[in-house]
């Protein structure tokens, strides 16, 4: 191989890392002004768990009937989302005005800016504009980078699956949203401690009800600034570092790791490959030299 072969085609492989790199900084979907959100407020769960089994009949998880929710004891157990539980209920330390136990209602959090989709090599997982973060399985590869990344340890893998084995996670009902219908959760609390709409207005009505009952909830609404801010937003009586949720702060994860990660395996261009190509234009330059067909101007 002449060196100016060598060179193009090492310079075609800087050019897709260079693309790469690009791509990278462009692939960021987020949500515009008519993004749907979810506000949670915790002061007003009762831990009945009817989400629980909203989620699972929607998402047709388990062969499990209502009764199996009924039990609130698991509450007091540190439970996480799972492959075949988008969601879970949580009791957590800090008790309501009214001296009643408090609960948090755990699922992704769908980030505007979210770490998992900038950890995806694939494009796997996509942010679309109206809110959810969706999951297309035929294109994912099992690499699992998404549970590492996401700061909130929601996505979840079908390890029980050694053939098809999934990432999986709440997908805010997207299928649903597309219809003109709430979220499966949404649709089934009784107590309306969820409530579905647009972003911006429940960030709104989390202000006004902090404002109406400052007994009641601690100044804070989680999910308006955090990573970014997120779709699904909580209210709470008691600091945050109390419930389920990470202290994080307002600048979205990827920026933290998108421009390396994705200029060196955006387009399967792998550290190894890089240095393969060095380590071969070094081989052939040795051999030319040694066979005199260097001549010293590239030819």
């Amino acid at each position: 191989m002449k060196r100016r072969d060598i060179l193009k085609f090492a310079g075609a492989g800087g050019a897709m890392l260079l693309a790469g790199q690009a791509a990278a900084k462009t692939n960021r979907t987020t949500t515009n002004g008519d993004a749907f959100g979810v506000l949670v407020d915790t002061t007003v769960c009762i831990g009945c768990r009817k989400c629980e089994w909203g989620c699972n009949q929607t998402n047709a998880l388990t062969t499990q009937d209502a009764k199996a929710f009924e039990d609130k004891t698991v509450c007091q157990t540190h439970r996480r989302p799972a492959a075949d539980a988008f969601t879970v209920v949580n009791a957590f330390d800090g008790r309501r005005a009214d001296g009643q136990p408090s609960y948090m209602k755990i699922q992704c959090l769908h980030c505007d800016r979210p770490a998992c989709v900038s950890a995806c090599l694939v494009g796997a997982l996509q942010k679309t504009p109206r809110g959810p973060v969706v999951y297309d399985a035929w294109k994912c590869m099992g690499c699992r980078y998404c549970m590492v990344a996401c700061p909130f340890q929601i996505p979840a893998y079908e390890y029980s699956d050694p053939l098809t084995p999934r990432v999986r996670k709440c997908t805010f009902c997207a299928d649903r949203l597309a219809e003109g219908k709430r979220p499966g959760c949404v649709e089934i609390c009784p107590n309306e401690a969820l409530m579905f709409g647009k972003r911006s207005e429940l960030v709104s009505l989390a202000y006004t009800r902090i404002r109406q009952f400052p007994d009641r909830y601690v100044d804070h609404v989680y999910g308006e600034h955090e990573a970014g801010g997120t779709s699904w937003m909580y209210l709470a009586p008691v600091d945050f570092v109390k419930t389920e949720l990470p202290a994080l702060g307002s600048k979205p994860m990827p920026e933290y790791t998108e421009t390396i990660q994705h200029g060196v395996f955006k387009w399967f261009i792998p550290p190894v490959l890089l240095y393969g190509l060095l380590g071969l234009s070094m081989v052939s330059l040795k051999s030319d030299e040694r066979d005199g067909k260097g001549d010293g101007h590239g030819a």
